[in-house]
């Protein structure tokens, strides 16, 4: 309830892990800003992601943020979001993403495909489609925030592990940039100048092929809301490749961007939870 003026407003759970050390990121920052403007047309209240299947019941949604690696709680979120369903509980990000929300399984499926992705199996009898590399990554499907991610000079998969773990040549880049989007519309773009700084960015000018290549992956996605952000690498012949679709909890950036951009984020972001409630 608005106290101020009487009206009732919708009230909003937001997830978050305000004490979450990320490596190059400010998680708490971004997320106590990001609230701040958010209470201005919302009833909200924080929880960290360990207790939002016990909380979600008594708000009209969930937004779901910076909350960290999900396998570093696992298990609350899985109750989480069997109890959304459950309940047809409002959740922001909706829960039927296929990007990182589902695991990495989409980047042997879009490589499969013949998309713009950094050639991805998940089968040793793949191994050989692989193009000659230098050193080759293998990393979790379930992974985030490199945990778990190897380099190696030449890459196996024993049984055990192709359900688990996926392999692709490690890849020389100019540089590594993101595409920011709410509901599908294009929000900014980033980028890492030195391949050395991933997290140290500035903006970016993204050129209309740019956005058609960031496009493609998000109109591919069948999330129906939530943000999402399309990271990818420029190689060193020009092209695109994708490196990971983040349609979780991606972390924003906010603080490097201007003012105009941040204030239409917040816009464009409050709109799409009140469509998602309408």
């Amino acid at each position: 309830m608005d106290t101020a003026s009487g009206v009732s407003r919708p009230s909003v759970l937001f997830v978050t892990d305000l004490a979450y050390e990320a490596r190059g990121r400010r998680y708490g920052d971004e997320d106590v800003f990001l609230t701040s403007r958010l209470r201005e047309e919302f009833d909200l209240a924080l929880c960290h992601p360990k207790d939002a299947a016990a909380l979600s019941d008594r708000f009209d949604a969930v937004v779901v943020r910076n909350t960290g690696p999900v396998l570093h709680h696992q298990e609350a979120y899985d109750a989480f979001r069997t109890r959304a369903r459950e309940r047809g509980t409002r959740v922001y990000n909706s829960l039927d993403g296929s990007g990182d929300m589902a695991g990495k399984q989409y980047l042997v499926d879009l490589s499969r495909a013949g998309f713009p992705v950094i050639p991805t199996v998940d089968r040793a009898a793949d191994l050989p489609l692989l193009p000659p590399a230098s050193a080759y990554v293998v990393k979790p499907k379930l992974g985030a925030d490199s945990v778990g991610l190897r380099f190696v000079r030449t890459p196996t998969l024993s049984a055990a592990e192709e359900s688990t773990l996926l392999v692709q040549p490690r890849v020389d880049f100019r540089h590594e940039l993101s595409f920011y989007y709410v509901d599908r519309d294009f929000q900014y773009a980033l980028y890492a100048p030195d391949p050395d700084r991933r997290w140290v960015l500035e903006p970016y000018a993204a050129s209309a092929a740019d956005l058609e290549f960031a496009r493609s992956f998000v109109e591919w996605n069948p999330l129906r809301h939530g943000i999402q952000r399309v990271d990818a690498c420029r190689t060193a012949d020009g092209a695109l490749l994708l490196v990971e679709l983040e349609d979780l909890n991606p972390y924003l950036s906010l603080d490097r961007v201007g003012p105009e951009a941040r204030d239409a984020f917040v816009t464009r972001m409050g709109a799409a939870v009140r469509e998602l409630l309408d």
